[in-house]
């Protein structure tokens, strides 16, 4: 896309995102991503009808008349973006790639953020990582996040969510929420998620191509070089048996990940690109809600 393209799609994004945001995930999220607690504010005199469960007897002492403490909810939360953007993101049998179905999730969540005053901040990552915008608030500072997405050109192929995981945890001083966009096609990454689980609330989104897991039926030979890299893929799309094999060997793919996520104790969120996004959000934000974990 050039810049007119861009700065339009970002513009739709903006609109079709911020709609949904505004009437449906801005209290969904707040409801689901708490803040750490409580912190202290002040002290303040006394007065009728108060807890006396609150009063500051250092305080009461020094001053011969009954103070209380005062607590706020400390509310702002650091939600850092994770995004793969190596080449089998390009890669969509529908209307939009990977890529742009990843685009549409990040502005979700971000303009989220922003409608509750959290900071968001972006990586963007393929083997290695390729950008990072550090943490802030600001609807500017939302659409960079976007127009990042829509327009980075990387520099790599691969992919290496494991390198991603240490960079965010290096980079994240204080515990907050990571949102990991990948179709998760890397190198072992099983120690890293553990890891990120324990010391944030990881929130992996796996966004799989339908093709991903199952050929069409067709009298043609398809031949293709993978777009990370390998032997020259050839599929015999007439074969039943052939079909077969390629849907088991993506079920059993698809049986690891689910069961490396869950050894990390992390809840994720299937995307397919070419099925609005927003549905499986919500639907996992339903589900949150009922085992709610405040972090």
């Amino acid at each position: 896309m050039n810049t007119a393209e861009i700065l339009k799609k970002v513009r739709q994004i903006e609109i079709k995102t911020g709609r949904l945001v505004s009437e449906t995930f801005s209290g969904q999220y707040q409801s689901v991503f708490k803040g750490r607690g409580i912190e202290f504010s002040e002290v303040r005199e006394y007065v009728p009808g108060d807890d006396i469960r609150s009063i500051d007897w250092n305080v009461t002492a020094r001053a011969s008349k009954p103070f209380v403490k005062r607590y706020i909810e400390e509310r702002e939360l650091t939600l850092m973006i994770l995004c793969d953007v190596s080449a089998s993101q390009s890669f969509g049998s529908g209307e939009k790639p990977k890529s742009e179905a990843a685009a549409e999730l990040a502005a979700m969540f971000a303009f989220s953020a922003l409608k509750n005053s959290d900071k968001t901040g972006l990586l963007l990552f393929t083997d290695k990582p390729e950008l990072y915008i550090p943490p802030r608030k600001g609807k500017n500072h939302s659409l960079r996040i976007i127009r990042e997405l829509l327009a980075y050109t990387p520099k790599n192929r691969g992919t290496d969510v494991a390198l991603a995981l240490r960079t965010a945890n290096r980079v994240m001083k204080r515990r907050g929420i990571i949102i990991l966009i990948s179709d998760f096609n890397s190198p072992d990454y099983a120690r890293e998620a553990r890891l990120t689980a324990r010391r944030h609330d990881l929130i992996p989104v796996v966004i799989t191509d339908r093709f991903e897991k199952a050929l069409p039926a067709a009298k043609a030979l398809l031949v293709s070089e993978p777009l990370e890299g390998g032997p020259v893929f050839t599929a015999d799309l007439s074969s039943p048996a052939f079909r077969r094999g390629y849907e088991a060997a993506a079920a059993a793919r698809r049986t690891a990940l689910e069961a490396l996520l869950r050894s990390a104790g992390a809840d994720w969120i299937d995307i397919d690109p070419a099925l609005p996004v927003y549905g499986p959000v919500i639907k996992f934000f339903r589900q949150r809600r009922r085992t709610f974990r405040p972090l």
